[in-house]
């Protein structure tokens, strides 16, 4: 029963989230309101954290490149692989090509309210760590022209 009631929530509220990530069909995207905070704890304390909002259409197929980090050279030659899905969660493992040592995993938690993804990394070769939280909170439907989808922070 409680399964049943958690499956209606997060249908109803989240759209292409939550219990439909479930299906093989995919799913529409929609428009959501994103602030992504990275953290990096060895740096000086004023230095630790940057946090950027965006507004980016996103559906389930989207998750594991929704952490704009990924994207830099850095980690170019790294992806995160799902490794377990979940009516109320999305677990992801990262992947290097490189052999460089770098790891790291993605978790995704779907609430009525919104989602939370954390993507977590290590470095290979280097004692340094660092962190992307997303927090996107569902404010419309894709298609506005402002808003591309997939948007990148400047």
């Amino acid at each position: 029963m409680k399964r049943q009631w958690l499956a209606a929530i997060f249908t109803g509220a989240l759209g292409s989230f939550g219990a439909g990530a479930i299906a093989a069909e995919p799913t529409p995207p929609r428009l959501y309101e994103m602030s992504t905070e990275t953290g990096m704890p060895h740096l000086e304390t004023n230095l630790r954290y940057a946090v950027v909002t965006e507004k980016r259409c996103l559906s389930t197929h989207d998750l594991s490149e929704a952490f704009w980090m990924l994207r830099d050279v850095s980690l170019q030659d790294c992806i995160l692989v799902k490794a377990a899905q979940a009516a109320d969660s999305a677990a992801y493992v990262l992947e290097c090509d490189g052999g460089h040592g770098t790891t790291g995993e993605a978790r995704w938690q779907f609430e009525p309210n919104g989602i939370t993804g954390t993507l977590n990394v290590r470095l290979g070769g280097k004692n340094m760590t660092f962190f992307q939280r997303i927090m996107a909170k569902p404010i419309g439907e894709c298609g506005n022209k402002d808003v591309k989808d997939g948007a990148m922070p400047d």
